[in-house]
């Protein structure tokens, strides 16, 4: 049987259709490790331009490749992006959160300081100064992604962290002889874990989209490796000619985003009990007197 929260998610509209994208994002990327239905990069000019028909169900682009194969092909960039920003992301919060929050006041006020000191750089910017100095690659846009939404999770999870460490289970816990570390493993981080969820979907979300935009102006996949920002900067010279070329991987991509964020914002409901207890209170028809 599945498990509660799993059932929770799927209850919801946003929740399934976030599911539901995200596990074929992820089966097309792991079907196109494989397989596609033509070589993403051969080019055969005499199929140029062809409209959505049998074989190419998406058509062709302005060399002859099949726009559905590259679209399949692309998909294994992003998910290795995205789940490479998130685990960097996930390291760099919960370690700058545990420290901003249970350590002693000299060095959470550093760590304070620190993050806020970060925060105030976006993400896309400090991927574009990575690149000019080490080049494009799809390793900056992971580092730099995660590096910069690990400092938002560490900025948003550690309060949350220190409300909980006043916690009465959690006196109690360390007067049983927990220590700190074993008490942020059994006992603050599962408590934070819907708030750091939705963070952490974000963080995947703007890994996607930095990575289509970064390789969209030069500074992400380089020109051999299959990207939708790629696709997307070759077709867009096209739009006026040929409109429908360029739908698809843009449409590819806002799906993604979507999704992501919609099931983070899912995942929080089906896993955070105060929330959805809130959420009752609020629909619950007063008593009329």
């Amino acid at each position: 049987m599945a498990p509660l929260w799993l059932r929770r998610l799927w209850a919801t509209p946003t929740g399934a259709f976030g599911l539901i994208v995200v596990a074929l994002i992820g089966l097309t990327a792991l079907v196109a490790l494989f397989w596609t239905p033509f070589d993403p990069q051969s080019s055969t000019i005499s199929d140029r331009w062809l409209g959505p028909s049998w074989p190419h169900l998406l058509g062709t682009d302005d060399t002859g490749r099949d726009i559905l194969s590259l679209i399949m092909a692309g998909a294994r960039t992003t998910v290795f992006v995205s789940i490479g920003a998130g685990v960097v992301a996930t390291v760099v919060g919960i370690a700058l959160a545990a420290l901003g929050a249970l350590t002693a006041r000299w060095l959470r006020e550093t760590i304070a300081v620190l993050v806020d000191i970060l925060i105030a750089f976006p993400v896309l910017l400090i991927a574009m100064m990575i690149s000019s100095v080490w080049g494009g690659s799809l390793w900056v846009v992971i580092w730099a992604v995660g590096i910069g939404f690990g400092v938002n999770i560490a900025r948003v999870t550690r309060p949350e962290l220190r409300r909980v460490q006043q916690s009465d289970f959690i006196l109690a816990a360390k007067a049983s002889g927990l220590t700190p570390a074993q008490s942020l493993l059994r006992h603050l981080l599962p408590n934070v874990a819907p708030v750091f969820i939705v963070q952490l979907s974000w963080s995947m979300a703007v890994a996607v989209l930095a990575e289509a935009g970064l390789s969209y102006l030069g500074f992400g996949a380089s020109v051999v490796e299959p990207s939708w920002g790629l696709l997307l900067a070759d077709l867009q010279r096209y739009i006026g000619v040929h409109p429908l070329s360029v739908i698809w991987p843009g449409l590819t991509i806002t799906l993604t985003v979507l999704a992501l964020n919609l099931l983070g914002d899912a995942l929080r409901e089906a896993t955070d009990p105060t929330l959805r207890h809130r959420r009752a209170e609020t629909h619950t028809p007063g008593v009329v007197a």
